[in-house]
């Protein structure tokens, strides 16, 4: 077998020492990468916050059309009135029928009834406005509509009924998340359905 030589031994030593050097990153390098983590991670958190805040809006309308349409469908089938009640500090809701023997009277809430009652996000806050009977429908805008405290004397605040006719109340529904983004859900008196509007963000 052929021995290796002391120089042949010291440079074989320094190949390996050169290999092992190779694998690993000098300090300025992690510090590059680091940074770049940083900024990278300053840039895309904002971004999913407000896409997590929209994408929250967004699931809080399609609850509430789904609500609305439940109401609507009820009070076509059974041919009684049928209102939703929205508690505009916690968030809650709930599904009200009134039979026409009993108008006047407290209506009975539908709790047995799955998608009856429960609760909204409080994250996203609801403001209930309704038509203003004495105003004049602008071109191309729809009803003006008034906070529901100020409407006329059919509904209640925060109350929105349909009725056995297929009919609703003319109503419009805002929604708006921390972040300033706003939806409108804007109920057709006639046909009593209700689309969604996007609007500006505040």
């Amino acid at each position: 077998m052929r021995e290796m030589g002391p120089t042949s031994a010291i440079g074989s030593l320094r190949m390996r020492v050169d290999r092992h050097s190779r694998c690993g990153f000098s300090l300025i390098e992690l510090m590059v990468v680091l940074m770049l983590i940083g900024i990278m991670t300053a840039i895309i958190i904002p971004q999913m916050k407000g896409t997590f805040e929209d994408a929250l809006l967004r699931s809080t309308a399609r609850k509430l059309v789904d609500i609305f349409s439940l109401a609507s469908s009820r009070a076509v089938t059974l041919n009684e009135s049928h209102s939703v009640r929205l508690e505009r500090k916690t968030g809650r809701y709930l599904v009200e029928r009134t039979t026409s023997a009993e108008k006047g009277r407290d209506p009975h809430p539908l709790a047995e009834i799955s998608g009856g009652e429960g609760n909204l996000d409080t994250r996203v806050t609801v403001e209930v406005r309704k038509a203003a009977d004495d105003q004049s429908e602008p071109l191309g805008e729809g009803p003006a509509f008034v906070p529901a405290a100020e409407a006329g004397s059919r509904t209640k605040a925060q109350v929105i009924s349909f009725y056995p006719d297929g009919t609703a109340d003319a109503a419009e529904i805002l929604l708006r998340d921390r972040q300033g983004f706003r939806l409108a859900l804007r109920i057709n008196p006639i046909t009593a359905r209700i689309r969604i509007i996007e609007l500006e963000r505040e």
